[in-house]
């Protein structure tokens, strides 16, 4: 028994002597290579898409399009023979299809040419290898007529559809971002380096509007500095304290998803929504490069889905796991019935506007509060039944709790720490071993001496 209870003693002492070389390597890892320098953020970008980057190769006139079909699969659409071949080289699926890219941006060419019909909207259905023209119950029979003919004759793979309610910037009615020009959803934090922002739509107000985060005005968020609407939806309200807290996006009661960079969506794509008025929603791209033309005057360029949305959402992030990929601009239907819900591409009005994302964890005196991933698995599931109105940007706010664990192990405090950690395990490594190989040594001799005496 007490050979036996030696080896448990030992093997434990191993063990915990591992485990603690383990724990310090990683938190001078993380600490040394993954946290920024105080003041700056650190953008990820998500991969590049393989799918695109085929696209890219192949050219417009070879192609239409990329989508993730139903199996998660790849899959690019192809025109000819050599250029299936070269996307299942790329380890993807080719379905080959009549029209290629140059065809069918050249009928959405004809239809921006017409006259502008406001109500309706249009975008490249890949899958079906057509351009869909939607139009909404406001377009009248003469108005659907003469849209008709246009798309007659842009070609035969133009789809005419209607569809119920009206495409209108989704605006009105909720928090947690207000002010007199109407109420909205925060988007994403960005910054240029030495101001913060929240990224939200341009269509919520224009330059100079004043935010609050209460209704009783009582707590200024900030002013919109920048703004485009029409032609793209996004602006930019600046702190008023000049900085932002956090890099999350809430999901309602108490978790949250880390904004880790930015990415493109594309068709086929699973992404969630998150705003003041609905809550945290799910659904699929359906296209990309769509044109909308609200009564306030034609977007181009936006991601179109089966999320749904209502007012007040609008400016509410879009994103996949945390990959930043839009905010809210505008739909029809509701989440009662559904709809579809239109998104200004991140990556575009972070080009436009010279910043990014803030994406890298800040110091707990920040205040910046991130659920872990149980945590946050539990609330997205939970919003997503309940339609939990607290969702959307985390705001600054008073009494936050502190960062993670994850977040803590990170921050360059840790690198004195976690060499201590390392560094008295590997001691009690080679202790250990060398209690052992003393011990052997030991009972050899023993047996030596007995064997040969």
């Amino acid at each position: 028994m007490g050979h036996a209870r030696r080896r448990v003693v030992r093997r434990t002492v191993r063990l915990a002597a591992a485990g603690g070389l383990i724990l310090g390597g990683v938190m001078v890892t993380r600490a040394a290579a993954g946290e920024p320098a105080a003041g700056t953020a650190t953008v990820r970008s998500a991969p590049a898409d393989s799918g695109a980057a085929v696209v890219q190769r192949l050219g417009a006139a070879r192609t239409a399009g990329t989508w993730t079909g139903s199996d998660g699969r790849t899959v690019v659409a192809v025109t000819d023979t050599k250029a299936a071949d070269t996307v299942r080289r790329a380890g993807l699926r080719a379905e080959r299809v009549s029209h290629s890219t140059q065809d069918l941006t050249a009928a959405t060419a004809a239809l921006a040419a017409a006259p502008r019909v406001a109500g309706t909207a249009w975008s490249l259905d890949y899958p079906a290898n057509e351009v869909v023209v939607l139009a909404d119950g406001s377009v009248s029979a003469a108005d659907w007529s003469r849209l008709g003919s246009v798309a007659r004759a842009a070609g035969t793979f133009v789809r005419m559809e209607r569809t119920a309610g009206s495409f209108t910037p989704l605006v009105d009615g909720a928090e947690p971002i207000l002010s007199t020009a109407g109420r909205c959803s925060a988007g994403f934090n960005v910054t240029n380096g030495q101001a913060d922002f929240v990224l939200t739509a341009g269509h919520c107000g224009p330059v100079g509007s004043l935010w609050f985060t209460e209704a009783d005005g009582t707590r200024q968020l900030g002013r919109t500095v920048a703004r485009t609407f029409p032609g793209k939806d996004f602006s930019l309200v600046r702190y008023a304290n000049g900085r932002a807290s956090t890099d999350t996006v809430a999901t309602g009661k108490g978790g949250s998803v880390t904004i880790t960079g930015t990415g493109e969506a594309t068709v086929g794509q699973r992404v969630s929504r998150s705003g003041s008025t609905s809550g945290l929603r799910t659904g699929r791209v359906t296209a990309v490069g769509a044109t909308v033309n609200y009564p306030e005057g034609t977007v181009t360029g936006l991601i179109q889905t089966s999320v749904c949305a209502e007012p007040g959402d609008s400016g509410g992030p879009l994103f996949a796991g945390g990959t930043a990929l839009g905010v809210t601009s505008g739909g029809n239907g509701d989440c009662a019935k559904g709809g579809t819900t239109f998104f200004q591409p991140v990556g575009d009005a972070l080009t436009a506007l010279g910043v990014h994302l803030v994406v890298a964890a800040k110091g707990t005196s920040d205040g910046a509060a991130t659920a872990s991933p149980a945590a946050s698995a539990t609330a997205t599931a939970g919003a997503a039944a309940t339609g939990d109105r607290s969702t959307g940007l985390s705001l600054p706010r008073s009494g936050d709790d502190a960062a993670a664990l994850a977040s803590r192990l990170a921050h360059r405090r840790n690198i004195g720490p976690g060499l201590l950690v390392a560094g008295g395990s590997l001691v009690a490594l080679v202790a250990a071993r060398w209690i052992r190989d003393e011990r052997d040594r030991r009972s050899y001799r023993r047996s030596y001496s007995t064997l040969w005496s």
